[in-house]
């Protein structure tokens, strides 16, 4: 096993989405503690067409009292225990709590008592948010046994309007990698090729949703960590603007200077259940300072005839394959026959995503120590000279700058516009441990992590290999109306989510 990288070796590693993947290399052998069962037999999957439905579909069978919620909830453990195994995308279960409250659920309705629009529906939540009463690693092994005494803010939410906690998924160390390998629990494979990556860092939030295992999940996005699990696995997800969800009990908090970079946003199967889910986690709650009090106005309903859009298929960085080249003029034409009036350009100075966002994150030294310097992490070394020093105040102002300067271009730029449709990665689920040597193809979804503007993912097309791809749909801020109708209009168009054969 090679040496674990330390404190000091991991601040200088030179970013901190390199300087995880470069973790993620040091864990390979961790990573292989992991493997699926020898044999996949597709007689083992079998596919119960309720886990299948929609979350919009589930909780008005519930509502209606033709299935309950234990019924539900019992459905989609047993479909954990028969994927998890080849996936090791759920780290951690609650199935004697969850049934519990699935049979309070059940007795609340028969006295005529709804909790909210998610009365009796599962979910599964992402390792990196707090769970009340439930362990939360964020993948660091020195947290392998802390039990939060709060939900994260969006999990509090989600309770409250009727969701029921199934279990936690897996995330690499700290969310920093856009591979989901954990130093705890090892690799998330890919549902539709377990020798693949799920993506990350919420991949085993996609994986175990794509699998029908979980009606949805919420994962964060910092750099992608929503978007491109969405796209390895075949499922849908948003990154809301920046402001609009509260970070508040996320392993990346708010505050630091890079806090607009990172949102929470819902992982599912069907683009109306992010319109559904999206709102009951929005607005402010008094802890995250950056959240902004936007009405909640419906996601759906716009008609996309006469919609201003651009496309581009290279962003300059990395050229995509031609598989997902073709998939965004497929995806594009859709739209054309919805009304859309397209010009295909590139918004300029995007090839600046890369080298920018790297340096944000370098920048991000402070914020990082801060995460590392808690002591709940266990991760700390005070001997160790503060390397944030090193950054004068010269490069820090001129670092600020450019990124100023990279928004309002791109501000100017889709002014007149009202959609942006681009890939989402430069290829396909890539095999495991190939992330580091791919990076600048994850600087498609880096580059709307910049604006802060939102972004959703929704499947397109098919690789030859089998593998899904997903197209990334953005709009101005605050238009998630806009990016959520293309969503729809391509879903479909094109079908979405398809079941994974294995």
């Amino acid at each position: 096993m090679l040496k674990r990288l330390n404190r000091r070796q991991f601040l200088k590693a030179g970013g901190c989405i390199t300087a995880s993947l470069m973790l993620l290399k040091q864990h390979s052998s961790l990573a292989n503690s992991f493997e699926p069962p020898i044999a996949l037999n597709a007689g083992t999957w079998n596919h119960n067409g309720l886990i299948d439905l929609s979350v919009k579909t589930l909780a008005e069978e519930i509502r209606t009292k033709k299935i309950s919620s234990v019924e539900l909830v019992q459905a989609y453990l047993n479909r954990i225990d028969e994927v998890n195994p080849w996936l090791n995308a759920v780290i951690h279960t609650t199935a004697e709590s969850a049934l519990a409250d699935a049979r309070n659920a059940d007795a609340m309705l028969m006295r005529g008592v709804s909790l909210g629009p998610l009365h009796g529906i599962p979910m599964t939540v992402k390792d990196s948010l707090n769970t009340a009463g439930v362990v939360t690693t964020w993948s660091v092994p020195s947290r392998s046994d802390v039990i939060p005494d709060n939900d994260a803010t969006v999990v509090a939410r989600l309770k409250a309007a009727g969701a029921i906690l199934l279990g936690k998924t897996n995330t690499p160390e700290l969310t920093l990698s856009f591979e989901t390998n954990s130093p705890i629990f090892g690799p998330t494979n890919n549902p539709y090729d377990v020798d693949r990556t799920a993506g990350g860092s919420s991949g085993g939030s996609a994986a175990i949703v794509a699998a029908s295992g979980s009606p949805f999940d919420i994962g964060s996005d910092t750099g992608g960590s929503v978007r491109v699990p969405c796209h390895c696995c075949g499922v849908t997800g948003i990154r809301p603007t920046s402001g609009r969800v509260p970070r508040t009990g996320n392993a990346i908090g708010p505050g630091g200077p890079i806090d607009s970079l990172t949102t929470i946003g819902p992982i599912t199967r069907y683009v109306e259940d992010l319109e559904l889910i999206l709102p009951l986690i929005s607005g402010p709650d008094l802890h995250d300072p950056a959240i902004v009090p936007m009405p909640k106005t419906p996601l759906t309903g716009i008609n996309l005839k006469d919609l201003r859009g651009a496309f581009h298929t290279d962003n300059g960085i990395r050229s995509p394959d031609d598989e997902t080249t073709t998939a965004v003029h497929m995806v594009v034409k859709t739209l054309i026959k919805a009304g859309v009036r397209f010009e295909e350009i590139r918004p300029p100075g995007i090839e600046e995503t890369m080298e920018l966002f790297v340096d944000l994150m370098n920048w991000g030294h402070v914020w990082r120590t801060h995460l590392l310097e808690q002591p709940i992490s266990g991760i700390t070394n005070n001997s160790q000279p503060d390397i944030t020093a090193d950054l004068s105040a010269k490069h820090i102002d001129n670092l600020i700058d450019r990124w100023d300067r990279f928004r309002a271009r791109m501000l100017a730029f889709i002014s007149p516009i009202d959609l942006i449709v681009c890939p989402t990665n430069a290829l396909p689920a890539m095999a495991h441990g190939q992330s580091q040597d791919n990076l600048d193809a994850f600087s498609y979804t880096m580059t709307y992590s910049l604006t802060g503007w939102p972004a959703a993912v929704v499947r397109a097309a098919t690789s030859p290999e089998g593998l899904p791809i997903g197209i990334q749909i953005v709009a101005q801020p605050w238009h998630e109306k806009i990016v959520l109708s293309a969503a729809a209009q391509i879903e479909r168009e094109f079908g979405g989510w398809k079941r994974p054969s294995l």
